[in-house]
């Protein structure tokens, strides 16, 4: 091995990458594959299967989301300072895979008895304790498999953005194949065969990360190995972490039951987040330093827009493509969860190009500044329900909508999501002062929680009367005014970055 200039090591390589990279991009891809085999399902297998009404069911997949991109803040603190990202992904796997499992449950199906809908109180209990795993183990998995990714390169390593589309390369893959096998087994099946194909997905990523840990070369390993072993009581610091990660587990269950809670925790816990890094922006960063984290804090902000529109996914698009949408294709009729799937197909044929285009682009030095991504990105994002409201102008004779419409929808979410998050990621690795680096990867999260509670909020607009094309066209104006505010922002974003890209 040799040092780099960035005091990274370089070991092993394949195709012009740390080896490291392919175990977290398969990690990643079975992570992706657990999550996405239950996130299409989750609305269609409350409203259908345990009769939810439209604005309830959303709330639970708000609450679901929001706390799943939320936690992260939590682990990633956690990982930096105590337990390292190797220990912090194990865990966190360890608790996808129970929580996958118990999805599996369904229980007695709903019933109308007497007007009034009766349900299995019990299997939904199971339902919300599963949701609190699966919160929790993504908690501590998500931020940290990210930021092993940026370890595995040097500061100033241009190979960065191009390592990190590979790596968000990867987790479509199971994106994609999770949401047309899970998709398909839940729909047609039966709901315990789509989440119970997710949690095997979820067992085999964890298997590999633990084969693969050689190629990861010491990465993401605990601060000290002596203050995890101090005793605190009758048990060491570590057993206590994980002690208490399962009881925010329980405590979990309990709130993602109630959507107005979620809310109110969703701002304490912003605030306190902005709280503390405006402290430690302010009284430990140097001038750079400060800029660089103020710009990334912005960056950070400016994903909400994006996230709300690009959430509508499993939500409103999903009820839109059950209910609105002929679902043939090609002479074969999809079930309304695998139109999901369009998302993560359009990313892993589109990701190449990307990354290709953004290292020619560089060479040239013509590459957008990470702020012009982003601006794209939330632009793109917002066109794609313009294709919808203008589709929904035109249904059949049976009051369907053509599903290239939502195709399409789905192809300009993918561009813009290409523009913004992969660039994101490698943004908040760049910018990030290190010490702070899992927080800071926990704060991105943290702005996706925010978004997914909002998008549920927003799939709540949808009235009988106006029906879905008034949500799609409203959605569409917000993101492109928000892209050209983001684009006017631009010039004072990149002096704040100090010659960071």
């Amino acid at each position: 091995m040799e040092t780099t200039a960035g005091g990274h090591t370089t070991g092993r390589e394949f195709m012009g990458h740390p080896a490291g990279l392919y175990i977290c991009f398969g990690t990643e891809l079975w992570e992706r594959f657990s999550f996405y085999g239950m996130k299409y399902l989750l609305l269609l297998y409350l409203t259908k299967y345990h009769l939810f009404a439209d604005d309830a069911g959303l709330a639970v997949l708000g609450s679901y989301t929001a706390l799943v991109y939320a936690m992260p803040v939590l682990g990633g603190l956690i990982a930096d300072r105590y337990i390292g990202m190797r220990r912090a992904v194990v865990y966190g796997g360890l608790l996808l895979v129970a929580g996958h499992l118990g999805m599996a449950f369904e229980g007695e199906q709903a019933r109308l008895v007497d007007g009034s809908v009766t349900r299995d109180e019990g299997a939904l209990q199971v339902f919300y304790l599963s949701l609190a795993l699966i919160i929790m183990g993504v908690g501590f998995l998500k931020p940290n498999i990210s930021t092993v990714v940026g370890k595995l390169y040097a500061e100033n390593d241009p190979r960065r953005d191009a390592g990190f589309t590979i790596f968000y390369m990867g987790s479509t893959f199971g994106d994609f194949a999770a949401t047309l096998l899970c998709g398909w087994l839940g729909e047609v099946y039966g709901w315990a065969y789509g989440f119970g194909a997710a949690g095997i997905g979820m067992l085999l990523g964890l298997v590999l990360f633990l084969w693969g840990q050689p190629l990861l070369e010491g990465h993401g390993e605990a601060p000290s190995d002596a203050v995890l072993a101090e005793k605190k009581g009758p048990v060491s610091l570590e057993t206590l972490i994980y002690l208490a990660g399962l009881v925010g587990v329980v405590v979990i269950w309990q709130i993602v039951q109630f959507n107005a809670v979620v809310g109110t925790l969703l701002n304490l816990v912003a605030i306190g987040t902005l709280g503390g890094l405006g402290w430690y922006i302010f009284a430990r960063c140097d001038r750079v330093q400060r800029d660089r984290m103020l710009a990334l804090v912005a960056l950070i902000v400016s994903t909400v827009f994006f996230w709300a529109l690009f959430e509508q996914a499993a939500g409103s698009m999903t009820l839109f493509a059950d209910r609105d949408t002929d679902k043939t294709l090609f002479g074969i009729t999809l079930t309304a969860s695998q139109f999901g799937a369009a998302n993560s197909f359009f990313i892993f044929t589109l990701a190449p190009v990307f990354a290709f285009l953004w290292t020619w682009l560089g060479r040239k030095n013509l590459e957008p500044s990470t702020p012009v991504k982003f601006a794209l990105g939330i632009a793109q994002a917002g066109l794609g329900f313009g294709a919808l409201a203008y589709g929904a102008q035109f249904p059949d004779e049976a009051g369907l909508v053509s599903a290239w419409w939502l195709v399409l929808a789905y192809l300009l979410h993918t561009t813009g999501e290409l523009c913004l998050s992969p660039v994101g990621l490698s943004a908040v690795t760049k910018l990030s002062v290190p010490s702070v680096g899992g927080v800071m990867m926990g704060a991105w999260f943290l702005a996706s929680a925010y978004s997914s509670y909002v998008a549920a909020l927003l799939g709540t607009m949808v009235t009988e009367a106006q029906g879905f094309a008034h949500l799609f066209d409203q959605l569409l104006w917000a993101g492109v005014i928000a892209g050209v505010a983001m684009l006017i922002a631009t010039p004072l974003l990149k002096r704040l970055m100090h010659g960071i890209h």
